[in-house]
């Protein structure tokens, strides 16, 4: 049903930038707000960033805030994650989400997932 594939992840240079991709499927894309996450082995799960559904607003977390951008194209059924000036503690396996909304963003809104990219920061 709802499935999610994200692409992009690998491995960056600290100051270095990636483009992360999510592909949606199985769901009215352009109807749901949706979010990246983010799991750090050792640590809980940490909301990065969402967007609401006509991609007019989008939200960051403190962490990321000036460093990522969150976008999607809901004609390609697309979400993005732009990540420019990484740091070591970015890396993390990222996850795209679906949001049971669509002008709600944070975690305890999402309701699927995908199995995630892996990013690693590092020199």
């Amino acid at each position: 049903q709802v499935q999610l594939v994200e692409s992009g992840g690998g491995l960056a240079q600290p100051g270095g930038s990636l483009r992360l991709s999510c592909a949606a499927s199985g769901f009215t894309f352009s109807a749901y707000a949706m979010s990246w996450a983010r799991h750090v082995s050792g640590k809980g799960l940490e909301w990065v960033a969402g967007i609401h559904s006509d991609g007019r607003t989008t939200e960051y977390s403190d962490s990321v805030k000036g460093r990522f951008a969150i976008s999607r194209d809901n004609d390609a059924r697309m979400l993005f994650l732009q990540m420019d000036s990484l740091k070591p503690e970015d890396t993390a396996l990222y996850l795209c989400a679906k949001s049971n909304y669509s002008n709600y963003v944070t975690l305890d809104g999402l309701d699927a997932w995908g199995e995630g990219t892996l990013v690693t920061v590092s020199a």
